[in-house]
């Protein structure tokens, strides 16, 4: 009964967060067409891993499914909010480490690709022509960066919390760095070149994206507590041991 109400509870959150959510995904029409056009091929091979990765991860582990509803719910509900920045502009958490974390980030790929597609038809938040970029910054290098850090930090004998948040933290970094680069090439300073144009499209979203980075690790890292308290039989089909042990096998 206690997962139902976990569940029921994650999807009031994303119904009464996506009211009126707005963010910062390269908006529709914003990119070249030759580059959205190159952007989605960048993407597709990675989609293709996602499918393969979350078909024999749902094969293998039926019991998990609602876990993987609850990455994709997180990271629907957190990649949609609004924080607007000093400078009109604004920015947003991702979501993404708590899924790139559980499940690998071939299955976060995917889910970043629905949650996207979502939110650019009924939020106008992103767009179809521009979702090969979204897709990359945040699904991809995202989820990678995540994972990545928290394998890595976990090969250093560092905590799982701590791990998780620096996976966490560091992946929504990157996918504002990765999205200033994707908008500094389409759009070089006429002084200075595509680098001038990165500082200057990562410093409308720095100020605001670094104590959202920070935010997002710790809450990354509370929903992992809950998660491993409620889904102690789930999530040890996913490499982790329960009783708040925090370890990996």
């Amino acid at each position: 009964m206690k997962k139902i109400n976990v569940f029921i509870i994650c999807a009031i959150i994303t119904l009464m967060v996506s009211v009126n959510a707005f963010g910062m995904h390269i908006a529709e029409g914003f990119l070249p067409k030759e580059w959205c056009i190159g952007w989605d091929i960048v993407a597709l091979p990675f989609m293709i891993y996602g499918y393969i990765s979350i078909k024999k991860t749902v094969e293998n582990n039926p019991k998990i499914k609602l876990i993987l509803a609850m990455a994709g719910a997180f990271i629907f509900v957190l990649s949609a909010l609004k924080i607007p920045s000093f400078n009109g502009s604004c920015s947003h958490p991702t979501g993404i480490g708590l899924g790139a974390i559980l499940f690998g980030p071939g299955v976060t790929c995917l889910l970043g690709l629905i949650v996207l597609i979502f939110q650019a038809l009924l939020l106008a938040h992103g767009g179809i022509s521009t979702l090969g970029a979204n897709v990359f910054s945040m699904a991809i290098v995202g989820s990678f960066t995540a994972w990545g850090v928290y394998k890595i930090s976990r090969k250093l004998n560092i905590s799982t919390e701590i791990s998780i948040f620096l996976g966490a933290f560091l992946g929504d970094l990157l996918t504002y760095v990765v999205t200033s680069i994707q908008l500094a090439i389409c759009y070089p300073s006429e002084v200075g070149g595509i680098f001038a144009s990165f500082i200057k499209f990562a410093g409308v979203f720095a100020v605001t994206q670094l104590p959202l980075a920070i935010s997002e690790g710790i809450l990354t890292v509370v929903i992992f507590r809950g998660i491993s308290k409620y889904f102690g039989e789930e999530i040890s089909y996913l490499g982790f041991i329960n009783e708040n042990k925090g370890a990996r096998i």
